[in-house]
């Protein structure tokens, strides 16, 4: 785990202080500073500056929090919660090192909202041990697990982009998303009319309308039994108050009941109400917790900040001489596919062009809507409808690519676990799940009682062969990010003129990624490097598919613009 040029200087408390370690190569103990925890930022900043250091330290957020809001950032670190629970649930890492009995290191991802926990003595505790001497105990057995693996190289770049992500995720809230107001509001007083009853009044003139039809005043639009009712009661026979089943009905409700619920979703989910609570200072900073699925991808704590709806991304507006780089990626886990069972078929479909598109061109299929269909049908495990229909003509196709996801079920649905690229595994089955396997096979098991064991292990086998694709796609996704950071922070600040004050100290006069989303990101950059910008999220692209990939030949085309709003075409 430790390169000999760079230092590792493990942080905890120690009563008062916050102790500082440093380790050599071996992980042995060259020094041991004690540092009042009013000076602790001044030095970690200090330090940084004189030399390459990677951070070990309990959870980042607390940590890193307190150093962006002094305006300083740091290069590298390794976060021992999250390698934790990489190296913890691993198929690959034996336990020798006693890391799956280390309990108090299994706190959920929920840390990461903690404010500045550290530096504050009336701040409630973390959910992981803060001294010392347990980060450097969790950092012994983390090493010795990781030397034991023979996946070791592989899980250690997986811990570093997950590290990186981690540090990425508090620079995100540091940096906010850029976010006008005023663009929102009206966007909203358009879409959902004037505010002045209890609803707006478009949302009130949709809701009477449906009412009206139904033949109900009083019918709830709200509640989804109450709904269903009504809608029966009116002869609209659906099972769902699904846009898509509405739509499979001839009945007058049907538009007016659609659009209301659009309606009211914007309005609940980033109405005024989000407006108020989220955006301020001209900034969106939400709460990210990086790994919060179990695949590897991020979640929200707070915010919505895994969406922007298409609506409002009007609103995501750059600062006055700054521009932003949005930048998504075609067909991301069914190139990683490609890519992983080494489809090289697949792989020419996708070369330099649609992927689907390439599918239809090799005549596998007659539509880019049915290879789209098929495909992600195959990596989620589609039985009946089109995917199911169409999924066999990919196995012929694609071999390769369709042995690897299936064999991923065939693992799930035997109640096994897999591993994406670089060895985080999924996790066990429940022991519900087993004890209802096993019970199914016994002599007296009802019919009824092996139809659902069945109907389970195929669920199973769905999470499996989605899992090897969904997580591969993330640690290509943190890659990505990684490298990107990297490349972002070598380019020149700007100067007081240019300045984003906005954007906090740390970043109010250099580009930096002020939004993420599975295989998206915006970056907010100075006019001026807005070009160079542009090269360094094309070229981190390309370089995380060598660094997962080596030579195969997939590309990882991004549709990038250079833009004064996210607003897509």
């Amino acid at each position: 785990m430790p390169a000999t040029d760079t230092a590792w200087i493990v942080l905890g408390r120690s009563g008062d202080d916050v102790v500082a370690v440093d380790l050599d190569g071996t992980g042995a103990e060259i020094e041991r500073l004690s540092i009042p925890r009013s000076e602790i930022v001044a030095w970690i900043r200090d330090r940084e500056r004189a030399a390459p250091v990677r951070w070990v330290w309990h959870d980042t957020p607390v940590w890193y929090d307190a150093v962006l809001d002094a305006g300083a950032t740091v290069e590298r670190a390794h976060d021992l919660r999250l390698a934790h629970a990489i190296l913890r649930d691993a198929a690959a890492v034996r336990d020798d090192a006693g890391l799956r009995t280390a309990t108090a290191w299994d706190a959920a991802a929920a840390a990461a909202a903690v404010d500045d926990a550290l530096f504050d003595l009336d701040a409630p505790e973390a959910s992981v041990p803060e001294g010392v001497d347990e980060a450097l105990a969790e950092f012994a057995r983390q090493r010795a697990a990781l030397a034991a693996s023979e996946r070791g190289g592989a899980l250690r770049l997986l811990i570093a982009a997950e590290s990186a992500g981690a540090l990425l995720a508090a620079e995100l809230r540091a940096a906010g998303l850029p976010w006008d107001a005023d663009v929102h509001d009206g966007i909203l007083r358009e879409m959902l009319g004037e505010r002045g009853g209890a609803l707006p009044a478009r949302i009130e003139e949709r809701a009477a309308e449906v009412r009206r039809i139904l033949g109900d005043p009083l019918a709830s639009l709200d509640s989804q039994p109450k709904l269903l009712r009504a809608l029966h009661r009116a002869g609209l026979l659906v099972e769902t108050t699904s846009r898509w089943e509405l739509r499979r009905h001839d009945h007058p409700v049907v538009e007016p009941l659609i659009d209301y619920k659009r309606l009211m979703r914007l309005y609940s989910a980033n109405g005024w109400a989000w407006l108020a609570e989220w955006v301020r200072d001209g900034r969106f900073r939400p709460v990210y917790v990086p790994a919060g699925v179990v695949t590897g991808r991020w979640a929200s704590s707070g915010g919505g900040a895994l969406q922007i709806p298409r609506q409002l991304r009007a609103a995501v507006r750059a600062d006055p001489s700054w521009r932003l780089i949005v930048a998504d990626v075609a067909q991301l886990e069914p190139r990683i596919l490609a890519a992983m069972a080494g489809d090289l078929a697949l792989a020419r479909a996708a070369a330099g062009r649609d992927l689907y598109e390439g599918i239809v061109a090799q005549g596998t299929l007659g539509s880019r809507a049915e290879a789209k269909v098929a495909l992600l049908g195959a990596m989620y495990g589609a039985t009946s409808g089109d995917g199911g229909r169409l999924v066999p003509r990919l196995r012929r196709a694609f071999p390769r690519a369709m042995a690897l996801v299936d064999d991923a079920a065939r693992v799930g649905e035997d109640g096994g676990v897999v591993s994406t690229l670089l060895g985080r595994t999924s996790p066990a089955p429940s022991g519900a799940w087993s004890r209802l396997q096993a019970d199914a096979t016994d002599v007296d098991a009802s019919d009824s009682d092996a139809s659902r064991a069945r109907r389970y292990a195929r669920d199973r086998g769905r999470f499996t062969r989605n899992f090897v694709v969904q997580g591969t796609a993330a640690e290509w996704a943190l890659a990505w990010l990684a490298d990107l950071r990297g490349r972002l922070a070598r380019l020149p600040e700007v100067g007081e003129a240019d300045a984003a004050p906005r954007s906090g100290p740390a970043f109010a006069r250099r580009p930096h990624v002020a939004f993420f989303l599975h295989d998206e990101i915006i970056v907010h950059t100075p006019s001026v490097h807005a070009e160079a910008a542009a090269d360094a999220v094309r070229e981190a692209a390309a370089s995380a598919g060598r660094l997962l990939f080596g030579d195969f030949p997939i590309d990882f085309p991004l549709d990038l613009k250079i833009a004064s709003s996210a607003e897509k075409s």
